[in-house]
């Protein structure tokens, strides 16, 4: 993405931002992983959104007037030559504004400072803070302690969250996104091709997982945008797998659900396959009603469609093949089979945090993922592919990824 992207997204933002107010977005800090030990940084997607910035302890500023005129500043870490050293290069202020289009560049121990003067100087009202959890034990952001104290020191200030006018920006993805969900699709089908061709039965899930990220690797240092689920047998049954011990059996189906990222951009693809290279009867028969139900959906969704369709159609339609297959005994049972949802948004995050639509839009990427789960007879899989609404219908971003019987066979034939 390059700055313009990013400045566009502001402008965007701006729009709905009250006057005499302020944005205030942190880009994070590290975790601690262990006594000496951090995991490694990674920056608040909405902070690279917003700015283009993935560096650690950085702060974006912007204040719009009453007059609807916006200023911005940005806070980096100054040059510090023996942090760098065991730490790695910062940031210089010239690639900051590069990067960003953020013209005003300061160092980040000054932003407390400039803070207190802007919230005392009488022409500002709000502020605006990215107050995003995903659930209420999530631990404190930069932007959480920050509410607090602008509770305690500025109680005239009105606090917004920035993170319900930023999600609703993410949920229409600009064309350099798209572009770059397909260029982490094709990275995506090197690594489930290399899983497909080194199969065999007695292979480890660490060693499906091991061709995986090699093959990654082979196309820069993003690799994996989240946590691979790669399983087999009865290892299926658990929807998100990662422990990666057991051993692909002669028979087990071998379950993925692996994405790769480019440009910060995420994909999100799942397939199966015997380990051995050939379906049996009952993997081909739930298979091809997983298939079937993936197509049918392509076929129907476009701009109009209510979203919550999506999720429901796929039930519907999945339960009935399995019904006309013998498989249920009544729609009503298909829960027994199909343990999850069939849609969520992809792009910044794999579940991409987004203002839920009520109607699909042109631009949305979302996926359409199809789950069957037979615990009687040792199947579980999912067909889950990335889908982009388009103005007339919608595109398979990942359909290029072997998704068939015949061409999965034929691959591991090969």
């Amino acid at each position: 993405m390059n700055r313009e992207f990013h400045k566009s997204n502001r402008a965007r933002f701006y729009e709905s931002m009250e006057c005499n107010a302020l944005l205030v977005l942190f880009s994070g800090t590290e975790i601690r992983k262990t006594g000496d030990e951090t995991y490694p940084f990674f920056a608040d997607r909405d902070f690279v959104y917003m700015t283009g910035i993935e560096q650690k302890n950085s702060v974006f500023v912007a204040g719009k007037d009453s007059a609807g005129t916006v200023w911005e500043r940005l806070y980096i870490l100054p040059g510090d030559p023996m942090a760098e050293r065991w730490t790695g290069r910062r940031l210089k202020p010239y690639e900051a504004e590069e990067a960003s289009g953020i013209g005003e560049i300061r160092q980040a121990p000054s932003f407390r400072g400039d803070f207190h003067t802007l919230a005392t100087s009488g022409r500002y009202g709000a502020v605006y803070l990215d107050l995003f959890r995903h659930s209420p034990e999530d631990i404190d952001r930069p932007a959480h302690t920050f509410l607090r104290q602008v509770q305690t020191d500025y109680p005239y200030l009105k606090v917004q969250n920035a993170n319900i006018l930023i999600r609703r920006l993410r949920t229409i993805k600009q064309p350099c996104e798209i572009d770059a969900i397909r260029q982490a699709e094709e990275i995506t089908k090197a690594g489930i091709l290399a899983m497909m061709r080194a199969s065999r039965p007695g292979m480890y899930e660490y060693q499906y997982k091991a061709e995986f990220d090699r093959a990654l690797g082979q196309f820069g240092p993003q690799g994996p945008g989240f946590p691979s689920i790669i399983s087999a047998g009865a290892n299926n049954f658990c929807i998100h797998y990662y422990s990666y011990t057991g051993q692909a059996l002669d028979g087990d189906m071998v379950l993925n659900d692996v994405g790769a990222q480019f440009d910060n951009h995420i994909t999100d693809v799942s397939r199966g396959w015997p380990c051995s290279g050939r379906f049996t009867d009952r993997q081909r028969l739930l298979y091809e009603c997983a298939l079937a139900t993936s197509n049918h959906m392509f076929s129907i969704i476009r701009p109009g469609m209510k979203m919550a369709e999506v999720d429901a159609t796929i039930r519907r339609y999945n339960a009935q093949l399995l019904k006309d297959a013998g498989v249920l005994k009544s729609l009503d049972e298909i829960g027994t089979y199909m343990w999850h949802g069939g849609a969520h948004h992809v792009g910044y995050d794999v579940h991409d945090v987004v203002e839920t639509p009520e109607i699909i839009a042109p631009g949305m990427v979302f996926c359409v993922d199809v789950g069957i789960y037979h615990q009687a007879w040792g199947i579980g899989f999912r067909v889950e592919d990335n889908c982009l609404v388009t103005p007339e219908g919608c595109e398979n971003l990942s359909a290029a990824i072997p998704r068939t019987i015949p061409d999965i066979e034929d691959i591991m034939r090969k």
